[in-house]
């Protein structure tokens, strides 16, 4: 480790969190499932492939435009079950309170949640509660766990990608994190920003219905859609390009991360996904992707190559390249 102490930069989803897991937590809890490094463990018992998650939730504000820590939790953990094929089932929610924090404030999120697994189509089962003391919690902290169960055949895995495959986003990146930025900040336009928050695992059930060509389905959060290609160009051994002019962002969300200095492509969303497809599957992937409202903008935005190995370039619009890297720090801290 670089650094002998944690910084926020750990908790990114950039450079230092794979660090951390790297050389604190891998070595720990070795074993096949967890070196896979995705987003859900998938195992089989009795026959029945599961698929399990764990996330937690600490964005600030509690609440903002599209969504509330609640409905985050609960999407959030949905989403990553659904990112290996699975259909989200049950989930756990665990919240550490802090002494202070208004009883209505705590019913409006408890609502959240519920509305939100009701949407979903899953059931909060089980929990756990814990107060701490003044100052040391920011209102609420959630936890959520889930189970799903893996209805078909699909092999969804982060080190599936192939030259030749292509690369599609559901809809504009960017949403959640600006919206999150947006209320924080105070900060106003015209049109509204707000959280892209929802629950994608019914589209991913068309999709796979569609094609058998994907290979690997990712919703980009922390680090946004940038940090999640390179995981999976690493995790796979091959090189990316992406089209700068192909990749979808809303002109407000562009126009306050030009006013903020950042880009975009390190946003978080909430409601989108990656997907790495065969070139052959890609029309009907997206047919079914755009027959769904949460995928009306679905497009390609790149390509898998055997160039430059682990890494993602883009074609900017004015024709030249630049390596699309992982951050090294946090670019937006506290947003999800």
């Amino acid at each position: 480790m670089r650094s002998k102490e944690l910084q926020l930069g750990h908790g990114s989803g950039g450079r230092l969190t794979a660090e951390l897991m790297e050389k604190v937590f891998l070595p720990a809890y070795s074993n096949p499932l967890l070196a896979q490094l995705n987003d859900q463990a998938v195992f089989s018992i009795n026959g029945a492939r599961l698929a399990f998650t764990t996330d937690s939730f600490v964005v600030k504000p509690l609440f903002f435009p599209g969504g509330d820590i609640g409905k985050l939790a609960v999407n959030g953990t949905v989403n990553d079950l659904a990112m290996g094929g699975a259909k989200p089932l049950y989930l756990s929610a665990s919240f550490v309170l802090e002494e202070g924090l208004a009883i209505d404030e705590l019913k409006r999120v408890v609502a959240s949640m519920a509305d939100a697994a009701r949407e979903a189509g899953v059931e909060i089962v089980t929990g756990d509660t814990k107060v701490v003391e003044r100052g040391h919690g920011d209102g609420v902290y959630i936890n959520t766990s889930g189970v799903g169960v893996i209805e078909h055949d699909h092999y969804l895995s982060s080190n599936q990608a192939r030259p030749g495959d292509k690369i599609i986003v559901s809809g504009p990146v960017g949403d959640h994190g600006m919206a999150v930025m947006a209320r924080r900040e105070g900060l106003e336009f015209d049109t509204p920003i707000e959280s892209d928050t929802a629950p994608l695992h019914e589209m991913v059930a068309a999709m796979l219905a569609a094609s058998d060509g994907i290979c690997c389905m990712r919703d980009p959060t922390r680090g946004g859609l940038a940090t999640t290609l390179n995981e999976i160009a690493k995790s796979s051994s091959v090189g990316m390009m992406l089209h700068e002019t192909s990749i979808p962002v809303r002109e407000p969300v562009a126009a306050l991360c030009e006013l903020l200095g950042l880009d975009p492509l390190y946003v978080a969303c909430e409601g989108r996904l990656a997907a790495i497809a065969r070139a052959d599957d890609v029309d009907a992937l997206l047919v079914a992707m755009r027959s769904n409202s949460l995928g009306e903008e679905s497009v390609v935005v790149g390509d898998v190559v055997a160039d430059h190995p682990s890494t993602v370039v883009m074609r900017t619009c004015v024709g030249g390249t630049r390596i699309v890297d992982v951050l090294s720090g946090e670019q937006l801290p506290r947003i999800c």
